[in-house]
This record gives C-alpha cells, structure tokens and sequence, in this order.
C-alpha cells in the first residue's frame, strides 16, 4: 500500500499574511509541518503541493519533495488531486500545512484502516469526542460537528449543534471534526470532477459532496487535538507549545 501525505500550501491567506511563511523558531511555518509527517510511520512520502515560487524554495532547501500545481485552483483537495496526479500512490493523505504540532501518530490513525483487512474505505477522517456541557464549541458555527452511525462511518456534517438534543440523555455523544483526510486515489480522483452538491454549497463543507454522492467517510477518533494556525494570536500561541516540546 504505497501511502502518500501531500501539504497543499498556498501562499496567500484571509486572515494572517504569508502564514506558510511565518517563522516558527527559526523555520517557516510549512517546513515544520512537512518536518512533523516524515514522521509518520505509515506513509510512504511525504509531498508539498504549492503553487508558490517562495514556498517551493524553502521547502526544497529544506529537503522537501515538492510539486507545483496551478494557481487556478480553488481549495486544498484540488490541489491535492493534481498533485496526485504527478506522483501516484494507492491512498492520499490531504494534511493542511498549518499543522505544524500535528502528532505524527496522530496522521496514521487515518491511515491505519486502509491497512486493515478487506475492502479498504473510501476515505478516513478525524473525530475529537466533546462533553455535552462544551456547548460554547457545540454551538460554535466555526466548529464543525460530526454524527456517526455505529460503525464509525459519519452521517452528517454540521457547523450547527449536531445532534439536537430535544430531550436530556446522558449517553449523548458530540463530536468535533478535525480535517485530516485520507482518500483512496480512486475516490479522490471521482471526488474532484463532481460539481459542489447542495448540501456543500448550503453548509459550506467540502466533505458533504462525498456523503451526498454515496461515498463513505470513516471517523477515527483521536484524543490528541492541536492547534492550527489562521491568525497572530494563534501563531503566537504554537510558537509557546513548540518551545515547550521541543525546547528552543
């Protein structure tokens, strides 16, 4: 099973400039990431997708495999297609370059099922349990909720308090997704020549055209969540944790 983990990294961003960029003790924000999935055990290679001069400089400086894709592409997934495009594999992990305390233990347990025995999934996915008392991220549009069925495999996506919880039951279960995906190349493949489906469009959740075409996404629960990185503040605060881990 040759598994590849590929980085897209664009250079701009909404709400911090250059993030990919920005220094993290001494390296810029995507080398840290691309530093934390060589770590995976499971992955074969490890790929940055980038369609940046800049970004394909310090990567490849540092050592990085890097691809160049269009400047015309809209979001992450596309990118992560074209680029799967030029380097082949049999799974592709779709890791968001902000990650730089991502735990690489963390990226295999969405690999892990594609390993198992029979029929592989048709992609994997991340979940973080919440407690029902949490309800100023339950009702965080910013955070986006996950309903499972018993076999693991969602049913729903929701920025909304999913599920509603009309009567008190203890055995209530919420979820928070985190986006880590891993597809099946021939899933993504289908995945991107798909149009946006309603419920995409309606929620804005990518993920959603996959449910409402018929695919199959797994969620894997995990307890180790980290932070990301979309403003100064939340920069900030991951140069604090990487210090913290990693001395410095």
């Amino acid at each position: 099973m040759n598994v590849v983990i590929v980085i897209p990294a664009r250079l701009s961003s909404s709400r911090l400039k250059e993030k990919m960029l920005a220094d993290l003790e001494g390296e810029p924000l995507i080398v840290r990431t691309w530093q934390q999935a060589t770590k995976s055990r499971l992955a074969s290679r490890v790929v940055v997708a980038t369609d940046n001069e800049r970004i394909f400089a310090v990567l490849r400086e540092a050592g990085a495999e890097v691809v160049m894709t269009s400047p015309d592409l809209t979001c992450g997934t596309d990118r992560i297609a074209e680029a799967a495009e030029q380097v082949g594999g049999d799974v592709f992990v779709n890791l968001q370059g902000d990650e730089p305390l991502i735990d690489p233990a963390t990226i295999d347990l969405a690999i892990a099922p594609f390993f198992e025995d029979g029929p592989p999934p048709d992609c994997t996915t991340l979940v973080f349990a919440l407690k029902p008392d949490e309800r100023h991220i339950i009702d965080d549009p910013h955070v986006v909720k996950a309903v499972l069925d018993t076999r693991g495999n969602a049913l729903y996506f929701s920025r909304c308090p999913i599920p509603y919880r009309r009567e008190t039951i203890e055995a209530t279960k919420y979820y928070r997704h985190i986006g880590l995906y891993a597809f099946r190349a021939d899933v993504l493949k289908a995945f991107v020549a798909l149009p946006p489906s309603m419920l995409e469009r309606t929620e804005s959740l990518e993920q959603l055209r996959l449910l409402e075409n018929g695919y199959r996404i797994r969620c894997i629960e995990t307890t180790t969540d980290t932070p990301g990185v979309n403003t100064e503040e939340e920069l900030e605060a991951v140069r604090r944790l990487f210090r913290a881990r990693f001395g410095g």
